[in-house]
């Protein structure tokens, strides 16, 4: 297959540089010039575990210099650049293009609907981590971890089976969903477990599983999810607030910093809007109250606007 990244960080040249590997046909698409000059120049390097190799992989800084029609478009841009890269991406896509994002929360799939057609979109969450150890170097964890994708209608189709066979021959676990917006739901349990309290605290893994003052916070953010999943009818294998608690953390160490956290600590802007506000924003639909996740949406903003320029700021 011939695969296109839109976003290619951490995760995007992890996965990217597994499928790479594995025998499909990638371009990384990002505008970090540095990340991609030294992939062209010295292929990317993935470490895992203690054993590190070289994938040779194309990256380019815009799809107007990738010069062929993707079978498969990947986002992974932040969620709040999901549209202007999607219309970036107009010159390597086709009629038969599919287009899929693997972000976190919800939202971009009626984005990229908006921008490229429903019936071109497909939908995935992965479990998959990677970390940018510096240009054209990542660290990946790909074994074991978990990637679900599906057809937005629940379908099983040629091409959902087929992207599916593409990643698993590259090592990426990847399991064909007929069910993806309960798995969409299911993991933005997850994220809201600790983003926005660790963005709000400046708290590690570490310190948000050792207060009970905190859990009982997280617990109670995550139940208004659940309310609001189940209000909308959608069919999720998370309904206990504690199970998701429980998983956010699994495998990860005390010194782990949820994205949130990281864009904060990095000056960016976060993808709390995807995450906490579409409990939110789901829930203003359906009357179902969203309390806490309001307050951490809040509070998100008020530190990303305190960063700002704002009028009268000391």
């Amino acid at each position: 297959m011939r695969i296109c990244f839109i976003g290619a960080g951490a995760l995007g040249s992890t996965i990217g540089g597994a499928l790479a590997r594995g025998g499909a046909e990638v371009w990384l698409i990002d505008p970090f010039q540095a990340h991609v000059d030294a992939i062209n120049a010295n292929g990317l390097r993935m470490l895992e575990g203690d054993a590190e190799t070289v994938v040779k992989v194309s990256a380019c800084t815009s799809a107007t210099q990738v010069g062929i029609v993707a079978d498969l478009v990947v986002v992974l841009v932040k969620s709040y650049h999901t549209r202007d890269a999607i219309r970036s991406a107009s010159p390597i896509i086709g009629p038969q293009t599919v287009v899929m994002s693997l972000q976190n929360g919800l939202g971009h799939e009626d984005i990229l609907s908006e921008e490229v057609g429903r019936d071109r979109v497909m939908a995935g969450k992965t479990y998959v981590g990677g970390v940018l150890l510096g240009p054209g170097h990542v660290r990946s964890g790909v074994i074991g971890k978990e990637t679900i994708i599906g057809e937005l209608d629940g379908r099983l189709t040629d091409r959902a089976q087929r992207i599916s066979e593409t990643f698993n021959r590259a090592g990426i676990l990847t399991q064909l969903s007929d069910n993806i917006m309960g798995t969409m739901w299911d993991k933005l349990f997850i994220n809201v477990a600790g983003g926005g309290i660790t963005a709000v605290t400046g708290l590690t893994y570490g310190g948000l599983y050792s207060l009970p003052i905190l859990e009982d916070c997280a617990l109670a953010a995550i139940s208004e999810g659940i309310a609001v999943a189940q209000a909308a009818g959608v069919k999720i294998s998370i309904a206990d607030p504690r199970r998701a608690w429980t998983m956010a953390s699994a495998g990860l160490p005390p010194e782990f910093k949820t994205s949130m956290l990281q864009s904060l600590q990095s000056g960016n802007l976060t993808e709390v809007d995807y995450i906490h506000g579409s409990v939110v924003r789901w829930g203003a639909k359906l009357n179902v109250p969203t309390p806490v996740n309001s307050t951490l949406v809040a509070l998100v903003k008020g530190l990303e606007y305190a960063r700002s320029d704002y009028p009268g700021k000391a």
